[in-house]
């Protein structure tokens, strides 16, 4: 077995200190960062997400993974910035203004950093004009928003109001999620995409940035 298999399965097990012994390892393998990146960290995350996806994992288990994996990160980023290897996009994600929930938006990032897309996390309850100024300074691809209460549900229509009166909407594409978030909502508003849950906000993610 490879150190980039190894990683993997200690990644999807959430075995944080075998990552970091495992890194060094494939390096001294000859594997590059982008390949210690792809075929070891992120595929061993993928593996707890498409579980998670299928209610084959709980959300204790995609944090220890995910912890695991960002180890492993720390250690290759400036072997990737050496290598000149981009993320493929980015993303800024929050709880909209008025909702202080964030176990959802928390596993929508980690998630989508584990199909490296750059995530600008800016917490919960953030008024529409912290959107539009991270989309702006940051140049960023996607807008995540989270709701999960009923009464802050119009504030994702504020945001893309927001980004449209400053003249960026056309530059992102608008994510919302949230227990009671519909499709119908999602049109309602003007938003880009509905997505169900964190998996399919990621895959989606990856879909939409591997298309532009």
């Amino acid at each position: 077995m490879s150190a980039l298999d190894e990683l993997a399965t200690a990644v999807e097990t959430g075995k944080a200190k075998l990552v970091k012994e495992l890194v060094p390892k494939a390096v001294e393998e000859g594997f590059s960062a982008q390949e210690i990146l792809n075929d070891g960290l992120l595929k061993g995350m993928n593996v707890v997400g498409d579980r998670f996806t299928r209610n084959e994992a709980f959300v204790p288990e995609v944090l220890v993974s995910a912890r695991a994996m960002n180890k492993g990160t720390e250690l290759i980023k400036p072997m990737l910035a050496e290598e000149g290897n981009e993320p493929l996009g980015k993303a800024c994600l929050g709880t909209v203004q008025g909702d202080l929930h964030d176990i959802g938006k928390n596993i929508v990032k980690l998630l989508v950093e584990s199909k490296n897309i750059e995530v600008i996390d800016l917490g919960v309850d953030v008024p529409p004009e912290k959107f539009v100024e991270t989309v702006i300074n940051e140049k960023c691809d996607l807008v995540l928003c989270s709701a999960l209460l009923t009464t802050t549900m119009p504030m994702m229509g504020k945001v893309v109001e927001a980004l449209k009166e400053a003249g960026v909407r056309d530059q992102v594409k608008v994510f919302i999620g949230g227990a009671p978030i519909t499709q119908a909502f999602c049109d309602e508003i003007g938003a880009d995409y509905y997505t169900e849950d964190a998996a399919s906000c990621a895959n989606k993610a990856v879909e939409v940035l591997s298309a532009k």
